[in-house]
């Protein structure tokens, strides 16, 4: 194929369709008629010679080469885009803009409460708008009505960027009256009754059944290994709201060890090491390709990542 001979409008038309799922929504976004658009994904079809999005009981469904190339062209457009904007420094003593970042609670207590305190003498007039992971879609992050996403991925689509923060081991909050406090071995840690944090990444959460082991995460796939479980009395979505329960309660959070240190100076409360081995997880950011060369973003990501390095 002869770059020479390809109309690029089609590589926009083939952009927008692919995040809109649909002709009406693209043609609208691209302030174009929907016959326009019509036309452009019947000429991305030939020029690929692939279907590109097919009707289905789900709507239009992108092919398997279109989600190969979406990643692809997304990252040309965003570098264009880049390369032909005027350059404008982005100051942020002065800037008065809104960043909207989904965190999860874990990541709201160990990280996001420095990157307030910064935000505060570094940049005074800037809004920081913290969404709960349930509040947002993976549709939110990509289109860039939401900067970025800080949480633990078990996947995320080929389209967005990411980087890790951190990893994070994991320890053990209880109360010291708790009798498991003295030889904290597993069987001691398997006879005390457990509190569950929830691991949600993105989108509305559901109930929890305490049988599926496959849903319940980290902590309870690594007892399955071992051919034992634990007894959860109490399934929560906050960090705060399990360390708040196991000291007040005989109750044992199993948490991320940066959650855990928050409850450190209290002399109320023991934090213990597993008494078995639970894999670190990684505490990720991510963001959509629209927003890769966004001075301000840039700006945002860096102080973010500068403040992990200094917390760690």
């Amino acid at each position: 194929m002869n770059i020479a001979k390809v109309d690029l409008n089609l590589l926009v038309y083939f952009d927008v369709l692919m995040r809109e799922r649909s002709v009406t929504r693209a043609a609208a976004q691209l302030s174009i008629t929907q016959p326009a658009m019509s036309n452009g994904l019947k000429r991305l079809r030939e020029l690929f010679n692939d279907p590109i999005l097919v009707r289905t009981s789900d709507g239009m469904t992108p092919t398997q080469r279109a989600l190969q190339l979406q990643p692809v062209v997304r990252d040309a457009i965003s570098r264009l885009e880049a390369a032909i904007q005027p350059k404008s420094d982005f100051d942020p003593l002065t800037s008065e803009r809104t960043f909207r970042i989904m965190a999860s609670d874990y990541a709201e207590s160990t990280l996001l409460l420095e990157v307030i305190r910064q935000l505060n003498q570094q940049a005074p007039n800037i809004t920081l708008d913290v969404i709960t992971p349930s509040d947002v879609t993976f549709h939110d992050v990509e289109h860039g009505k939401v900067d970025m996403a800080i949480n633990r991925f078990e996947e995320l689509p080929l389209s967005f960027h990411q980087k890790v923060i951190w990893y994070d081991s994991f320890s053990c909050v209880v109360n010291k009256q708790n009798p498991v406090v003295k030889h904290f071995t597993l069987d001691k840690y398997l006879k005390g009754q457990h509190i569950w944090v929830s691991k949600t990444g993105f989108g509305v959460g559901v109930g929890i059944d305490p049988n599926e082991v496959q849903k319940l995460g980290w902590v309870d796939l690594e007892l399955a290994k071992l051919g034992r479980k634990r007894h959860i009395r109490v399934f929560t979505r906050h960090y705060h709201v399990a360390l708040q329960l196991a000291r007040e309660q005989n109750l044992i959070a199993t948490l991320p060890s940066r959650a855990a240190k928050i409850y450190k100076d209290d002399s109320n409360m023991v934090i213990l090491e597993p008494p078995f081995d639970i894999p670190p997880i990684a505490l990720k950011m991510a963001w959509s390709a629209l927003l890769q060369h966004d001075a301000g973003h840039i700006w945002l990501r860096r102080l973010i990542i500068d403040i992990a390095k200094e917390l760690s």
